[in-house]
């Protein structure tokens, strides 16, 4: 089974919640909060700081604490991948697409009344919990778990595993 992680982080300012935009390799988009692959002897941390610099120009001085979870089972591709949110405490810097691996092509800073549009073109392992923040912004870290079925974005179903 291929295994992989994921960092992701929560960049908030008085304008919202910070969303990329990412083109998928079939030419769809999904939103969901930056970050990315955490690379072989990186820490969470130090590749979230990388990821988000990378894809959007802000520099992250500081992360506050760990916002959540996720695991998802990609039953038929037998792959299993884990994410932890981190939320970011100090940054800087302006917005400036620059992502070396061409996958990010946009990012705003959203308001909840905008950022539900947003997300509706993403998969429920990363508009579930971004909805679930923005709804109301928890102190302890959460853990969201999704068994997703079918080979390939088109045909992928996904439900939530509840324990």
């Amino acid at each position: 089974m291929r295994q992989w992680k994921v960092a992701g982080g929560l960049i908030t300012n008085h304008d919202g919640l910070l969303l990329v935009a990412n083109r998928r390799r079939d030419g769809r988009i999904d939103w969901s909060p930056p970050g990315g692959v955490v690379d072989e002897g990186e820490t969470m941390l130090t590749a979230l700081t990388r990821e988000v610099q990378e894809e959007t120009g802000i520099a992250v001085a500081a992360w506050s604490r760990l916002c959540w979870t996720t695991e998802v089972l990609f039953v038929d591709l037998e792959m299993h991948l884990e994410v932890e949110v981190h939320l970011a405490a100090d940054f800087g810097g302006a917005i400036e697409i620059d992502d070396p691996d061409g996958i990010v092509v946009e990012a705003h800073f959203l308001d909840n009344a905008t950022i539900d549009r947003h997300l509706e073109t993403s998969p429920p392992w990363i508009a579930d919990p971004v909805r679930d923040w923005m709804s109301g912004a928890w102190s302890e870290s959460r853990h969201f778990e999704y068994r997703a079925l079918g080979r390939s974005p088109a045909e992928m179903t996904s439900e939530r595993v509840v324990r």
